[in-house]
């Protein structure tokens, strides 16, 4: 049995001297591991279309425990993400991030149309990194059921005008009264994610935010993803590394 499909190449390595293996971000089938045969070599057609962040149209044959990609064509390669090592470290973030959190055979076209408008807004420049980061994040681990519960006060169903007390353990929040959790946010964080989680995907990106209320955006869209998915990411470690750099 094949298939075609549209997929972005979230990961990819070699297999022996000539092959390649690559973990594939489709919409129709969500995260999957294909052999690319002979894709390393100069002459192959498929040598362009099997490197890390293309985005193109294969063709992929199941075999009985594994996928072989057949053909492979790119659509976008993303290249100027790597001519800027804090852009390709970001860019490395948002893919290991797909493949820790979209399951392998099930549909995921909103998460790929993340990844992919928030590759090409980093790739353009057109919004800042510590933005795409965070509205990434939210997004993604919203879209793998862990969004947090924004629609009232977690204790007393209050919805006060002012500052808030998030809990990134519970991914709820409370008012002043019932002050519990590590991060106070203000409104228009709030107001933030609540857009980012409640809206398609086309509308995540269209908001803004004061330099002061982006950064504490990002830091708390950071931490309710690395406290709900108990995981680290060494891809999140190497950007912080060169962007303080």
């Amino acid at each position: 049995m094949s298939f075609e499909t549209d997929a972005l190449v979230l990961k990819s390595g070699d297999a022996g001297e000539s092959d390649r293996i690559v973990t594939l971000l489709t919409a129709d089938y969500g995260v999957i591991r294909a052999f690319a045969n002979k894709a390393k070599k100069s002459n192959s057609q498929m040598q362009a279309a099997t490197q890390t962040f293309c985005y193109g149209r294969f063709s992929v044959y199941t075999g009985r425990d594994s996928y072989t990609i057949n053909r492979a064509e790119a659509k976008e390669v993303f290249f100027e993400l790597r001519q800027d090592i804090e852009r390709l470290a970001l860019g490395q973030y948002f893919c290991s991030l797909a493949v820790e959190l979209i399951p392998e055979g099930e549909p995921a076209p909103d998460s790929l149309r993340v990844i992919l408008n928030s590759l090409s807004f980093l790739q353009k420049e057109k919004r800042s990194k510590q933005f795409l980061k965070a509205v990434t994040e939210l997004k993604l681990i919203s879209l793998a059921g862990f969004a947090p519960d924004l629609s009232a006060c977690g204790i007393c169903g209050d919805n006060p005008a002012g500052n808030v007390y998030f809990d990134t353990d519970s991914g709820r929040f409370f008012c002043e009264k019932h002050k519990k959790g590590n991060f106070v946010i203000t409104p228009g964080v709030l107001t933030a994610m609540r857009h980012v989680t409640l809206n398609p995907v086309d509308r995540i990106y269209s908001f803004a935010l004061t330099p002061a209320d982006e950064e504490l955006f990002g830091r708390v869209t950071e931490n309710f993803l690395l406290r709900r998915t108990g995981k680290s990411f060494k891809a999140l470690e190497f950007y912080k590394t060169v962007s303080l750099g």
